[in-house]
């Protein structure tokens, strides 16, 4: 495939402009959103240790807020399952911090949340996000007990740029790789007990895909995408999946692939709106991990845009985690080896 053209003039002021529309809107509405009365999470009993630094402490973007639950541990144990939740924002933009409601949410239901920064691209491109979030990994399987979870429950979470995250973070998990930060990961000896993934970018490579669908997606959110792919890989360098290379950054095309695990992969919750402009890599991805015998379960969900589950107050936001609770009740209630059948179809619709 050719490289793209030269941007014109006109061209990178249109996207420099969507771009301040789009990151003000969700800086904004996360800014609005901490103000309400009811998101002090004091008032739902969790306590929050803020900017935990992890791995390599020279980094200062390698810092992680837990959200620890009150009382209500594991009787036998005395521990709590452990999420580490990873922030979406096209590895560009936002943080732990535009991202409190999900790790309160999850706080809510008696996980102890690890809500993770990294560093963003374009100042630091690819590689360097997975590196940072395969060293909170390893982190958070040695500390958390310290904290009152149990790392052999560990579940991974994260939504757009952080579902890519989660599911490269589940390929280091279960796969041997060549790369030293994927090793670390490996080495823990660890593989999830879930990965939830939520209307991911699963493939960073060739953002022009969405726009030969039939249905062309409009300009500003193809240049949207298109800016995720210059931003993390580097402008030239984003037209084609390199194998090797690009596993972790297109995670969905290494499991297309269909190569076999060294560990078997854990349960997929893969929950999107079908106005979501990039919901075909999400069918891509469940169609990919049931060939290769994984527990998938796929909710499509009418009408909603990308992200819609952060507006909590939404009936369809609500639907949403409630079937992610009743997913993680089925999973972490099961054997960690059990391998369970797939509950929907890749059309099917929620």
């Amino acid at each position: 495939m050719p490289h793209a053209a030269p941007q014109t003039r006109l061209q990178q002021l249109r996207r420099r402009a969507g771009a301040v529309v789009v990151d003000g809107f969700f800086r904004g509405t996360s800014y609005l959103g901490s103000l309400h009365p009811r998101a002090s999470p004091e008032r739902h009993d969790v306590d929050v240790l803020h900017d935990l630094p992890y791995g390599d402490a020279s980094h200062p973007a390698r810092v992680l807020d837990v959200y620890r639950p009150r009382g209500g541990a594991n009787p036998r144990t005395g521990l709590r399952p452990a999420l580490l939740y990873v922030h979406g924002g096209g590895f560009r933009i936002l943080s732990k911090d535009t991202h409190w409601v999900m790790a309160l949410a999850y706080a809510r239901r008696g996980y102890v949340v690890f809500n993770v920064d990294y560093r963003l691209a374009p100042t630091h491109r690819f590689p360097a996000a997975v590196e940072d979030v395969c060293a909170a990994y390893a982190w958070v399987v040695a500390n958390a007990a310290t904290y009152g979870a149990d790392p052999s429950q560990l579940v991974l979470a994260g939504e757009s740029a952080g579902a890519n995250l989660v599911a490269s973070l589940t390929v280091a998990a279960c796969y041997e790789r060549p790369e030293p930060h994927a090793r670390v990961v490996f080495d823990t000896g660890v593989v999830p007990r879930a990965v939830l993934p939520a209307c991911g970018i699963f493939q960073v490579t060739d953002a022009q895909r969405f726009t030969r669908r039939k249905r062309r997606l409009p300009r500003v959110i193809a240049d949207r995408l298109e800016e995720v792919a210059e931003a993390y890989l580097g402008a030239g360098r984003h037209h084609a999946h390199v194998e090797g290379t690009h596993d972790l950054a297109d995670p969905l095309v290494f499991f297309e692939r269909g190569s076999p695990p060294a560990r078997p992969l854990p349960p997929f919750f893969l929950p999107v709106g079908t106005a979501d402009p990039i919901l075909d890599d999400t069918r891509r991805l469940a169609a990919a991990l049931r060939k290769l015998g994984v527990d998938v379960d796929e909710r499509y969900y009418e009408g909603e845009i990308h992200a819609f589950h952060a507006f909590v107050f939404r009936p369809q936001a609500r639907l949403h985690w409630n079937d992610t609770y009743a997913f993680l009740d089925r999973v972490l209630a099961a054997p960690a080896s059990d391998s369970l059948p797939s509950r929907a179809g890749p059309d099917a619709t929620r």
